[in-house]
């Protein structure tokens, strides 16, 4: 028999609990055990590190979070290279760190806020000629997304957010020739 076919064989995986399980375990855990967890877990992973970080010093004003977040997209943004592929590829960059964010508040309303942000950001900093596709189906799909978050928020927010969104519709519109209000989605 051989190493690899030997190898191939053998199941090593560990158990899956579900979250049920998990949380009736740590319910038994004292205070310095689940702080060992939790410094183990972000010793072993950056995003786990980062949720805990989050947690413990921004969680508590999800607003005030967006805001200094929604400063960092913009600087990104507004250094974003002029070549168009190399444009893509920033932007997808900062499109993953703020759906990242976005899971960690797991907040529609700072899910609406950073999306308007990046899509107002786009409208600025983005060459407005640009013929690469992928670079404008970036601008389209996150203003498709944008609408569908806007529909699960309270309706107070969603009339305040809907105004806003319709705003920059209008804005982007007439500053990219190459966007078409009735081609999207909404």
């Amino acid at each position: 028999m051989s190493d690899n076919h030997y190898f191939a064989e053998i199941n090593m995986s560990i158990k899956q609990y579900s979250l049920q399980e998990i949380k009736k375990e740590l319910a038994q855990l004292n205070d310095k055990q689940a702080i060992e967890l939790c410094l183990r877990m972000a010793r072993y992973k950056k995003e786990n590190k980062e949720l805990l970080a989050y947690l413990l010093f921004d969680a508590d004003d999800e607003l005030a979070f967006a805001e200094n977040f929604k400063h960092d997209i913009g600087l990104a943004m507004s250094q974003v290279p002029s070549h168009s592929y190399t444009a893509t590829k920033a932007l997808r960059k900062t499109l993953k760190l703020i759906n990242k964010y976005i899971k960690f508040t797991g907040s529609k309303q700072v899910e609406v806020e950073l999306l308007l942000s990046f899509c107002r950001n786009y409208v600025e900093y983005i060459d407005r000629r640009t013929s690469h596709k992928p670079l404008r189906l970036i601008l389209v799909k996150q203003l498709e997304k944008t609408k569908k978050a806007i529909v699960k928020l309270h309706e107070d927010l969603q009339f305040d957010y809907n105004q806003e969104f319709d705003t920059l519709v209008d804005e982007a519109v007439a500053r990219l020739p190459w966007l078409y209000k009735h081609d999207l989605i909404l």
